[in-house]
């Protein structure tokens, strides 16, 4: 499948029912899973895409490099009607899964965790 053909597909899927109501951000960390946006993937390995190639909905006008989202489903269905809110029509787009990203935040909380146990220990004085 082209990147054209997956566009085309995407763009014509319609999602029925009522669309709930969701939480866009600009850029989020991965620490952050529930906000929607552009994830800084930083030094983390390359995440768990939804699909292989990246979809473009809109000629870029100048070369763009891939941004890499993390977006609700239904969203990812029918990216055409969603990419301006995410800033994103016009530049490659890969969707990052869920499961990735949830896990990258549960890596992030078990740091968090052991850096506050260590905090302070030693160091009180009465």
């Amino acid at each position: 499948m082209n990147k054209r053909h997956i566009a085309t597909v995407l763009a014509a899927c319609a999602v029925t029912g009522a669309a709930a109501e969701t939480n866009v951000g600009v850029s989020i960390g991965i620490s952050q899973p529930g906000v929607y946006g552009q994830i800084n993937i930083g030094n983390y390995p390359a995440p768990a895409l939804v699909y292989p190639q990246p979809v473009i909905i809109a000629p870029p006008r100048v070369a763009m490099a891939p941004a890499y989202l993390y977006v609700p489903p239904g969203h990812q269905k029918n990216w055409a009607k969603h990419c301006a809110r995410y800033d994103a029509c016009g530049r490659p787009v890969y969707f990052v899964q869920e499961t990735w990203v949830r896990e990258r935040y549960e890596e992030e909380q078990a740091k968090g965790r052991g850096n506050k146990n260590n905090k302070g220990q030693g160091g009180k004085k009465n």
